[in-house]
């Protein structure tokens, strides 16, 4: 890895995560949540509030629902970073309630949920692009439909979804990975075998820009369906598919008022799906830490980030700048 553009300093400050010299910025606390676009947004993030303005970060692993669940009842974490809102039906009740608050969008293309196959199984066999060539040959796909794992919002859509479809008639075993990280190898590893596949994904990821992979037919977007299947509870599951995402940072209230420098900053943090997408390879090809992919980005996309500070914060980070 070269990283001309930041300096061996700055990189055992970002790897090792030293705090900088000032004291402007008081303790801040950010998601960490368990798949790799978030975890980069998080050390970039994480990084720029440290060096350029001096806060003292806590990062803290968590996933969508136990996130909003903790900021609900005690006011932290302070930030929550690649929020997936229409996936999220707890989301807008704490807007409306005053407990959270949008920053920005982070994703500024929005971001993209479905069922997919890999493209050779698409070519092989092109009627297992829709639910019904695939229920009618449920071998062909190996049997499985290869889900996200449980804490995350896809994994109750997801669920609802495949009780609305009558998978229990299928023959498909609905099989939860145990974390994003083995979902990911899944499909590697299909590719690699060229292996019968077929499940959730999203984007951007590294997976869907390294791997090709075909989009499943299943029922257009029914917001009433995809509203109910969002809650654990749901009565009555409908067949939707998921709407364009909206995926955005979000804080809490208390965190705006006490470092309103801080939030300022994350409102402006924006990856294109394209930004995102490359880091991500990136990451995936050279088997990259969070904060290695986060050195990447800074040094590679330094005209995007300068835009995102204030005069402060660029001063703080003038040596990185140069």
């Amino acid at each position: 890895m070269t990283m001309k553009t930041l300096g061996t300093a700055s990189v055992l400050a970002l790897t090792l995560g030293a705090t900088s010299a000032w004291a402007d910025c008081g303790e801040v606390s950010i998601t960490e949540m368990d798949w790799a676009s978030s975890q980069v947004v998080t050390a970039v993030s994480a990084f720029l509030m440290t060096q350029g303005l001096g806060c003292e970060v806590q990062t803290v692993p968590s996933s969508t629902v136990p996130a909003l669940t903790s900021l609900a009842e005690t006011g932290e974490p302070d930030i929550l970073t690649e929020v997936w809102a229409n996936s999220t039906p707890s989301y807008e009740p704490l807007l409306a309630g005053g407990k959270l608050v949008e920053l920005g969008n982070v994703l500024s293309d929005g971001g993209v949920e479905a069922w997919w196959i890999p493209a050779y199984l698409a070519e092989s066999n092109p009627e297992l692009t829709t639910w019904e060539g695939i229920i009618a040959n449920p071998d062909l796909v190996g049997g499985k439909f290869h889900d996200c794992p449980s804490g995350w919002a896809c994994d109750i859509i997801n669920n609802n979804n495949l009780i609305a479809a009558g998978i229990d008639e299928t023959g498909l075993e609905r099989f939860q990975h145990g974390s994003g990280e083995t979902l990911q190898a899944s499909i590697a590893s299909a590719y690699a075998d060229k292996a019968p596949w077929f499940g959730y994904y999203w984007a951007p990821t590294a997976v869907l820009g390294k791997y090709p992979m075909v989009r499943v037919d299943i029922p257009a977007y029914d917001a009433e369906a995809h509203a109910c299947n969002g809650d654990v509870d749901c009565a009555t599951p409908g067949f939707s598919a998921y709407p364009a995402a909206k995926v955005v940072t979000a804080a809490s209230a208390a965190f705006i008022a006490r470092e309103p420098a801080a939030a300022a900053l994350m409102a402006n943090v924006t990856f294109t799906n394209a930004q995102m997408g490359e880091v991500l390879a990136w990451r995936l090809d050279n088997n990259a830490s969070n904060e290695e992919a986060a050195v990447y980005f800074l040094s590679t996309y330094q005209d995007v980030w300068a835009d995102w500070l204030d005069d402060e914060a660029k001063e703080n980070l003038s040596a990185l700048l140069k």
